[in-house]
């Protein structure tokens, strides 16, 4: 019996679903990581992402007269989406990002795409969803790909106005993940339909979670076909399909809505109930029938690569304003908060995140402006950009306290941390994406063999035998090149080239280049070792998907770093604090995997290979630390450039903290003189600062400049540092102890 049989009879069959996610997508520079050897050189020819004139004039024109026009806090205490919201959203084809020109879309550039999103993310997470869904994955973009000329034609134009409003229902409450199991199905039958009998589906779903579903026009369906009656052919089983469905065809339920953590964006449910639809709903018409799955996977780059880590980036970047800010401005025992060590500690890993983001942001919607589907990336950018986003936001709502819990039109950060679970747990559930996808998916479309082998050991051909003893050949060929160059490069270290120009980063490429090196026989001996059964040691899997991410991350830190930065001197503690903390990462989760490993003879010779007889790696210093959160709180074009998404409106919490902030700068120098006065000759009673700073102009201390300059920095401080305020009946104050009143937005239903 040979090899290939044997091992038949071992490893687990591949699903159809599983099949069709795995051969989904395109491989770019992360199979380089998963082989051993960054390639830095394609990495710094990637072209760099611009936005075009058209693109620049739409943020500077619709996006800047959107925010303009959204009060997120009225939003947040209201029911509905305002519908001259809704309206603007429309007439300015905000839902035509993706779609053609000559359908009467904007056919905007994914980077584009994604600055958009999240630019409209700082101001208003419910306003960022409505506009990102119908963008993403859903029926434009599968109409755009599988359509045909006639749905296109008829659907794409009325999607690129606002004339139809699109959603997709995929996930049932049996299936979230498991999409193979979904119960929703189509039988094929014949009925009538416009006054002759037609061949189509009978169709029963039950949906739920389905954003814009409650004001959608048309509904993409997901659904499993069967042919009990053979009208198509021998199969029963036919697969899951995608149809287009209008919201007045009879039958369709839509409108009940879902209360997504108090976000208020449009987000419910659909079902129908044996409603017949034509073959000619079906997208891309009867041939598409059981080619579901595989469009929706290749698909998936748009809301998993562009939307959904935008979401992360905005989040991260209004953190980082408005803390650096208020740390700056708020003081405590004479001192700003972002002098104490507990305080830089935070701030600092707040700044070197968002760099990371940032970063992060930039490559993966380079990747896809060059027409890839990079599947892998886009899994990688998905969760751990989400997970970022959340994890600067929590760190800002600690640093940020009090003011940070108070609810209302000057909070910056409370309906953004609200909004956090949803990122996470949509397009793929952040626990399922670590613990299965991106490894997973990885190892199979990144390794430059095991794709071609594990389809030979399936298969039934008889020269299978022949041709999988030679991928096997290259299989051990490729394995023994991967254990001697981590060989080398973990005990060798003049053997880690690097081939940056800047002194600053060749050390870290070099760094990047060991741990790739030892991630490549890591996955040989996991594969060799554990077979089919390292898809179920999930643990295992992910960490191996967390080195592969963390180089990731550490790559696209290097671009933006060469290639992005207007001042590499402001930049560098950025950097540096964000390619170590990459690394440290990449080593840690490197380190859990081996110490882990099941099998000792293995463990042991992993140790060997990568030298990892002990889990220590390198910490980001404290010294870094509080030179990057002093840097966060100086006027510098690094934090413009990592706090640009954030379109300050005046008037609103951003502006206030602006104000204040640049207000403090202006003053520095006088600050000084009256701090140095005050330690020279007390003012006693003390009182309020205006009272001390008053006694210093009276008594020839402070000119009248100085004095008018300070006092004005003063009341912007205690603006920044005020919280909102209502009265016992929660009516909303302003800073004079005045009621804000507002007039009620009214909703038409769009739908």
């Amino acid at each position: 019996m040979s090899i290939r049989t044997n091992l038949k009879k071992v490893l687990p069959a591949i699903s159809l679903t599983e099949q069709e996610a795995l051969d989904a997508g395109d491989v770019w520079i992360e199979s380089s990581i998963y082989r051993g050897t960054p390639d830095m050189q394609a990495l710094r020819a990637i072209p760099k992402a611009t936005l075009s004139a058209d693109e620049q004039a739409f943020l500077d024109g619709p996006v800047q007269e959107l925010l303009e026009m959204v009060d997120d806090y009225e939003l947040q205490n209201g029911d509905h989406l305002p519908q001259k919201v809704l309206d603007f959203l429309s007439v300015n084809k905000f839902f035509a990002l993706i779609i053609p020109k000559r359908f009467g879309g904007l056919e905007f550039s994914p980077y584009a795409n994604s600055t958009i999103v999240a630019t409209i993310a700082v101001k208003s997470s419910a306003v960022a969803v409505t506009v990102m869904v119908p963008n993403s994955l859903g029926p434009g973009e599968l109409l755009m790909h599988y359509g045909t000329t006639e749905q296109q034609d008829h659907w794409l134009p009325n999607l690129a106005v606002g004339k139809d409003i699109p959603c997709f229902a995929l996930t049932s409450p049996e299936a979230g993940s498991d999409a193979g199991a979904i119960p929703d199905t189509g039988i094929v039958t014949k009925e009538m339909y416009n006054g002759e009998e037609v061949l189509g589906l009978s169709v029963t779903w039950d949906k739920r979670y389905i954003t814009l579903a409650p004001i959608a026009t048309v509904l993409g369906l997901a659904f499993k076909v069967f042919d009990p009656d053979h009208l198509l052919g021998d199969k029963v089983e036919l697969g899951i399909t995608c149809a287009l469905i209008p919201k007045s065809h009879s039958g369709v339920e839509l409108g009940n809505r879902h209360d997504p953590m108090g976000i208020r964006f449009y987000n419910g449910t659909t079902r129908g109930n044996k409603v017949f639809i034509p073959m000619d709903f079906i997208i891309g018409g009867q041939k598409n029938i059981g080619r579901g799955w595989q469009m929706l996977v290749s698909c998936l780059g748009a809301g998993r690569g562009i939307s959904l880590p935008a979401m992360g980036v905005a989040s991260a970047q209004s953190a980082l304003k408005s803390t650096a800010e208020y740390s700056f401005v708020r003081e405590q025992f004479g001192v700003p908060i972002g002098r104490f060590e507990g305080i830089q500690e935070k701030l600092a890993d707040i700044a070197g995140k968002t760099f990371v983001l940032e970063a992060m942001r930039v490559l993966t919607t380079e990747g896809l402006g060059l027409g890839l589907k990079p599947s892998v990336v886009t899994a990688m950018a998905k969760y751990h950009m989400t997970e970022l986003g959340r994890d600067v936001c929590n760190t800002a709502m600690d640093i940020q306290a009090g003011k940070a819990i108070q609810r209302g039109p000057q909070n910056t950060l409370a309906n953004g941390y609200a909004a956090q679970p949803i990122a996470i747990t949509v397009e793929g559930a952040n626990i399922l994406t670590r613990s299965l996808m991106i490894f997973g998916q990885g190892a199979m479309r990144c390794h430059p063999h095991m794709k071609e082998m594990v389809d030979l050991i399936h298969s039934d051909e008889a020269s299978a035998d022949k041709e999988f003893n030679k991928v096997l050949g290259k299989t051990i060929s490729f394995s023994v090149k991967n254990s001697l160059r981590s060989f080398s490069k973990s005990y060798l270290t003049f053997t880690r080239g690097a081939q940056s120009s800047l002194p600053e980063v060749k050390p870290y490429e070099k760094r990047m280049n060991a741990l790739s090196a030892k991630l490549a026989p890591l996955a040989d001996l996991s594969l060799l070792v554990l077979g089919g059964d390292l898809k179920k040691a999930e643990m295992l899997s992910a960490r191996l998907g967390d080195v592969m991410s963390y180089l990731y991350a550490s790559m696209a830190v290097v671009r933006f770093y060469e290639q992005r930065v207007t001042n590499r001197i402001e930049a560098k503690p950025y950097f540096e604090y964000a390619i170590q903390w990459c690394l440290l990462q990449g080593e840690q989760a490197l380190n859990e995997f081996v110490s882990n490993f099941p099998n000792t003879a293995t463990r042991g010779l992993m140790r060997v290979l990568t030298n990892t007889f002990t889990r220590s790696v390198p910490a980001i210093s404290d010294k870094l630390k509080r030179q990057l959160s002093d840097a966060t709180m100086a006027q510098s074009s690094i934090m413009a450039d990592l706090t640009h998404l954030v379109k300050v409106i005046p008037g609103d919490g951003n502006h206030i903290n602006q104000e204040a902030f640049a207000a403090k700068h202006d003053v520095m120098p006088i600050l000084k003189v009256v701090q140095k006065a005050l330690r020279k000759d007390p003012v006693v009673p003390f009182v309020s600062f205006e009272n001390a700073v008053t006694k210093l102009h009276e008594n020839g201390e402070l000119s009248a400049n100085e004095y008018a300059r300070v006092i004005d920095y003063n009341n912007k401080r205690q603006l920044a540092v005020r919280v909102d305020e209502y009265t016992f009946d929660m009516e909303l104050l302003d800073a004079n102890q005045q009621l804000v009143k507002g007039e009620p937005e009214t909703h038409t239903d769009a739908a």
